[in-house]
């Protein structure tokens, strides 16, 4: 069976690359197209991610990768130009263009798909408000009124071109339907949870969030929260919002904007609680790392963390996106209340070897409902 993978891009480390690795650890001779790549090894989460994998990648990759951001519609074009029909079978991972590459009539397209793209439909109104192109915002909000339209017209003819589609969460396959109508099943992404498990018991301190730093993520109810509550708070990451933020933190929040892979978990494992503020995950993988860390997840009661989080068990949620409602949340909360064994165990229903076998599975059973081989 000749079997081809396809991604939007390969530029980080983000959930995305992680499924990419993951489905090439399942096939590793099959070759990955992708956009653009970026080969600095400085940048992958692990050293053996995508080892000796043969990508290829669209004329994009010429252009600068800092530019990708303004290459939607090229991206569009690229990908829809690509074709892939003397593959048996295509697995797309795309929350964004990647689905609409061309496949032939035998051609099993099996497409995990991370979101609706974002920018076309349920963030449309917050691209439009924070495009995040600095002095350039004005011109970007005019490009997206004017192309929305004919772009959302081309994801959807694009969302219709796979057989079968999977869905990282159920917030996300709630999205597909409503926007692509289309049927998914759910296939968790993989959660590297052994990474995080404590070899030993840690002293707890306060609270911790993490995540890039723009407005979207919401980390301000989380800094302001904290600040009212004049507890301490450990921010990790950066991002546009990073003065902002810090001149509005109390003086127990602590920021730390250079924090490597390898130290995450020990400030996951040595917190009374992970803040999730965002009401924009599809999934959120953050979450599960804090549990697989003994760490319960307090999180805004909407999107992919309402698949894990089990209240009083796992988590807390707080119901209206404010600072008052999470306040309410951080004042009653007792870290001692919840048994960080329990919230290991439940980490690990969302590791890397679940999902193997999962999406094993799944593709073996779409194989041969299909007849390829």
């Amino acid at each position: 069976m000749k079997v081809a993978i396809v991604c939007d891009w390969l530029l980080g480390t983000g959930g995305a690359e992680r499924v990419v690795s993951e489905i090439h650890n399942l096939y590793p001779d099959a070759p990955i197209y992708t956009s653009q790549y970026n080969s600095d090894p400085k940048i992958w989460y692990r050293d053996d991610w995508l080892a000796g994998a043969d990508i290829r990648t669209t004329w994009l990759q010429k252009l600068p990768k800092s530019l990708k951001k303004f290459l939607p519609v090229l991206r569009a074009w690229a990908f829809s130009h690509l074709d892939l029909s003397k593959y048996d079978l295509v697995i797309s991972v795309s929350g964004a263009e990647a689905k609409g590459v061309k496949i032939g009539d035998k051609t099993l397209h099996i497409s995990y798909c991370h979101a609706p793209t974002h920018y076309y439909w349920d963030r449309y109104d917050e691209y439009l408000a924070h495009p995040g192109f600095g002095k350039l915002n004005w011109l970007a909000r005019i490009g997206l009124k004017l192309l929305v339209s004919p772009l959302r017209r081309w994801d959807r003819k694009a969302a219709s071109r796979p057989d079968v589609m999977i869905a990282n969460s159920t917030h996300t396959q709630n999205m597909i339907k409503k926007y692509y109508s289309r049927e998914s099943i759910v296939i968790h992404p993989p959660v590297d949870t052994k990474r995080f498990k404590p070899q030993e018991e840690h002293i707890r301190h306060g609270f911790v969030t993490a995540g890039r730093q723009t407005p979207y993520k919401r980390i301000d109810l989380a800094v302001a929260a904290c600040s009212e509550l004049n507890v301490p708070l450990l921010v990790i990451g950066n991002g546009p919002e990073h003065r902002k933020l810090k001149k509005m933190a109390g003086r127990k929040v602590t920021f730390l904007a250079n924090v490597s892979d390898s130290q995450i978990p020990e400030y996951f494992q040595t917190s009374r609680a992970f803040i999730f503020p965002t009401n924009t995950e599809d999934f959120g993988v953050l979450g599960v790392e804090a549990m697989a860390a003994g760490t319960p997840v307090i999180a805004y009661k909407k999107g992919g963390p309402l698949d894990y989080i089990i209240p009083g068990k796992t988590g807390l949620f707080y119901e209206k996106q404010t600072v008052s409602s999470l306040v309410k949340v951080l004042r009653d909360f007792n870290h001692e209340s919840f048994r960080p064994e329990y919230l290991i165990e439940h980490a690990s229903k969302f590791s890397i070897g679940v999902f193997r076998s999962e999406i094993s599975k799944f593709i073996k059973e779409q194989t041969a409902r299909l007849g390829v081989s």
